[in-house]
């Protein structure tokens, strides 16, 4: 009975003992492909690193507690690393992982998905990427918490990485550990987020730099949005119904609506009347006369497709969910929110919003094959986690910085610029991205409060795609070449 007892307490004790220690989980390969400028060889190294915080209680240090595992991939060439550049890329969300700009446009391995009204079926396939953003910088893709593989440690807390200042915080470690690791700090150093993450650039370069002093050469904002005052409709705020009609006139002009005329004239309008008679018609509501109204509303309808009925219906606001419902409602299609170019299809023709963007699910399917084949068998990364490459488990995510503000990280960026001005800006807008739309990048980027003097550090180029405007071929080519450009000074041909 004594023997029973013991081995009760014991393994009673086991049980209440704390969480192993987690370690570092990386495994590195070598590889060549064939790129643009020859033959290229690189090594990638992936896995979890654990990120810790100093803790202290009544003043008495008590060491490093880890606080969670964040899953990143790394690709370093062949070369001489202290004269390279490196890039450290993540999407947005929140809670996506960093698998779109991985295995879309800058690794150097990407996915074969197809494009709108071409996609590719199952079960894919991922080939080299002689444009490889590699061949001119080292890369680091970051996943942040609870996407990809990351994940909070044992008993540690999730939503702490869950809100906007958690997650820079977070993912600046991240960079920060990985450029102290691998000898880097005198390397050039480049930050390249898309959407959310363009947020989330903007704000890790203030706070790199007021941290830890780690200062940025340049930051690659695709499908940018640093103000969400600008895309998320509200009740009294009109802001995001100019921004987005040069959006909704792109999206039309590629379905048809606009017969022969070139898109560029086509947005020229769009821009005019969304910077001046759109906005000041909006902000005068019951004050407009019957007759300046109903021009209002002709020449919404005539720019964005619809019916001068549904406008007026509407109120001239047109939302942005309803108009990819209601757009080509005539032919029971649906078109996409992240991309315009993708038609989808809903259960019946009356719903006032689609209930699947087309533009995500077309495409998602390639991308989940490819990264879960690709870390695997390629890389040599084992999991039985679920690779999370848009996961809902980071919601409600929180802004509680921004209490009775909007969210912004114009501010942030300002200061940054101001501070570094060397700090050079790359903006890559889609003209049928619906998520983000390009003309609200270009309202925000004219709001930074910089000297005039730094603005030639902001470059910002257009493609005729959509927010992920690198799954159109002619698209993800020009990215491709404006990319290097932009770190390297010099353009490749491509």
């Amino acid at each position: 009975m004594a023997a029973s007892a013991d081995k009760t307490e014991e393994a009673q004790q086991e049980s209440s003992a704390a969480p192993a220690e987690p370690v570092d989980d990386f495994v590195s390969t070598h590889h060549t492909i064939a790129a643009r400028g020859g033959e290229l060889s690189y090594t990638a190294t992936t896995g979890r690193v654990v990120l810790r915080e100093e803790v202290y209680t009544d003043g008495k240090f008590e060491g490093h507690k880890p606080t969670a595992e964040v899953f990143l991939t790394s690709y370093v060439a062949d070369a001489e690393p202290g004269s390279r550049p490196v890039t450290f890329a993540f999407n947005g969300g929140p809670g996506s992982a960093s698998v779109w700009l991985h295995l879309g446009v800058l690794g150097p391995r990407r996915v074969v998905s197809g494009d709108a009204g071409d996609l590719a079926a199952p079960p894919y396939g991922v080939v080299d990427n002689a444009e490889t953003l590699l061949e001119h910088s080292d890369l680091v893709f970051i996943d942040p918490v609870s996407t990809g593989y990351s994940r909070a440690v044992e008993g540690g807390t999730p939503g702490e990485f869950h809100g906007f200042q958690g997650d820079v915080e977070s993912v600046a470690e991240v960079i920060r550990l990985w450029t102290t690791r691998n000898g880097r700090w005198l390397s050039p150093k480049y930050l390249a987020g898309e959407s959310y993450g363009t947020l989330r650039a903007a704000a890790l370069a203030e706070h790199l730099q007021g941290r830890y002093g780690l200062y940025l050469n340049g930051l690659l904002l695709i499908s940018s949005v640093l103000d969400l005052g600008t895309v998320f409709f509200s009740e009294g705020n009109d802001v995001p119904y100019a921004m987005y009609l040069p959006t909704y006139a792109a999206i039309a002009h590629h379905h048809g609506k606009h017969g022969d005329r070139p898109l560029r004239e086509v947005l020229d309008e769009a821009e005019e009347f969304a910077s001046d008679d759109y906005p000041r018609a909006l902000a005068r509501g019951a004050r407009l006369s019957a007759e300046e109204r109903a021009e209002v509303v002709r020449r919404t309808a005539a720019l964005t497709g619809l019916s001068e009925d549904y406008v007026d219906r509407a109120d001239l606001r047109i939302e942005h969910l309803r108009y990819f419902t209601e757009l080509l409602r005539d032919q029971r299609r649906t078109v996409g929110r992240m991309d315009g170019r993708f038609l989808g299809w809903e259960p019946d023709a009356v719903g006032e919003k689609f209930t699947d963007d087309p533009s995500i699910s077309g495409i998602r399917g390639a991308y989940s094959s490819a990264i879960n084949h690709y870390l695997r068998e390629e890389l040599d990364y084992a999991s039985d986690l679920p690779y999370e490459l848009l996961t809902s488990r980071v919601h409600p995510w929180s802004y509680k910085e921004f209490e009775g503000t909007r969210v912004s990280a114009v501010g942030r960026l300002s200061a940054a610029m101001r501070t570094n001005p060397h700090l050079r800006i790359h903006v890559g807008c889609g003209y049928t991205d619906g998520a983000t739309p390009y003309f609200a990048a270009e309202h925000v980027l004219s709001q930074l409060r910089i000297p005039e003097q730094l603005r030639d550090n902001i470059d910002v180029r257009y493609y005729d795609a959509g927010h992920m405007m690198y799954v159109h071929e002619p698209s993800r080519l020009a990215q491709s070449a404006d990319l290097a450009e932009f770190i390297t000074g010099t353009r490749p041909t491509y």
